[in-house]
């Protein structure tokens, strides 16, 4: 198999699919999208049209009867059925994909993750903001001890969106494990893990703002690190005026960045990695700044040149994965370990408390 392309099957062709995934899996040395999995007609057409190769299955069941043909299973479908879908595709011996947030509890994703372990192939979760610019960018201040000892992490994944979308993402009903909590949060308190390791204690707010809203678009949390260091996150979809992305303050300095890296924009306008142009690069004006006694706002600190922001690079660690040649950039207890402080939240923002784990 080792030069042979990895056949995958994707199933799920919305947001998550169409706009992240299957380009994604597209521009991947040594994977090739093999079927598309939706039931909803125009969703098989937009498929056709992008990827003229491809073929489309309208159910999971019509995937999994010749899984003898797939190599890696991608989950993007809505967050409900990534526990169903995950445990039928290990049961039938093919590595799989997730995107978050795995499941809707911890037990869960632990779960999968021992069938993972037991059925002997890979489980990853797509947390693709660990490749976003700013992200990259500020591991490699972190690695060069440009801050010193960091005090206080503050993350922000703000919008102003005042009219609900509405759709399974703003559904009350639990079972759709919908709301910014487990959507924006989880990108945001997987980072905030990845740079300061594990969380010992969780406080949250979670409000529902918006006239016709069902679940949580206000939602701020604060975590206690095990190595002291505070996160402070920040994730709405009622934001008139959108704060720093990162404010990051240490012994030495602090780093202040502004905007949202630029992959996610460019994949929804159709530009595609690995086409000729420079791919994740940011412009100089939105750099971030890092320096100690002032406000960057009135040019304060250095400019930061930002890292290219690099989401090719999690499909190219998971072929290498499935091939054995490298490992899970993604596994499934990380994702537990998320999901640890996500339902943490949930209690503390329910029951006024802060929740020691």
């Amino acid at each position: 198999m080792t030069g042979t392309p990895l056949r995958v099957g994707l199933i799920g062709y919305g947001l998550a699919g169409s706009v992240f995934h299957a380009p994604l899996i597209a521009a991947t040395d040594g994977l090739v999208l093999d079927t598309v999995v939706t039931s909803n007609p125009e969703r098989q057409e937009q498929a056709r049209a992008e990827f003229p190769d491809v073929r489309v299955a309208a159910t999971p069941d019509e995937l999994f009867e010749r899984a003898g043909e797939l190599d890696l299973i991608v989950i993007a479908s809505p967050n409900k059925t990534h526990v169903p879908l995950a445990t039928a595709a290990l049961k039938a011996g093919l590595p799989v994909v997730v995107d978050k947030p795995i499941s809707g509890t911890a037990a869960e994703a632990r779960e999968l993750a021992a069938l993972a372990d037991e059925r002997g192939v890979l489980l990853s979760v797509f947390q693709n903001r660990r490749w976003d610019n700013d992200f990259l960018t500020l591991r490699k201040l972190l690695a060069d001890g440009a801050l010193g000892d960091v005090w206080r992490f503050e993350s922000r994944f703000e919008r102003w969106r005042p009219q609900p979308k509405g759709g399974w993402r703003e559904s009350g009903d639990p079972a759709e494990i919908g709301g910014l909590l487990y959507d924006l949060g989880s990108h945001v308190v997987d980072q905030a893990i990845t740079l300061f390791g594990p969380v010992t204690e969780v406080y949250a707010e979670a409000v529902v703002r918006r006239d016709g809203a069902e679940t949580d678009d206000d939602t701020f949390l604060a975590l206690t690190h095990a190595n002291g260091v505070r996160s402070h996150l920040y994730v709405s979809a009622t934001t008139a005026q959108l704060g720093p992305r990162f404010r990051v303050l240490g012994s030495r300095a602090g780093f202040v960045k502004y905007g949202l890296d630029p992959q996610e924009a460019a994949l929804r306008d159709g530009a595609r990695p690995g086409t000729g142009a420079a791919w994740g690069v940011e412009e100089e004006s939105l750099w971030g700044r890092l320096g100690a006694g002032e406000s960057p706002v009135t040019g304060g600190g250095t400019a930061v040149e930002t890292l290219p922001g690099d989401y090719p690079a999690y499909y190219a660690a998971v072929a290498a994965a499935v091939r054995g040649t490298g490992p899970n950039p993604v596994t499934a207890l990380e994702a537990a370990e998320t999901l640890d402080v996500l339902e943490a939240a949930r209690r503390s923002a329910r029951d006024k408390v802060t929740v020691t784990l």
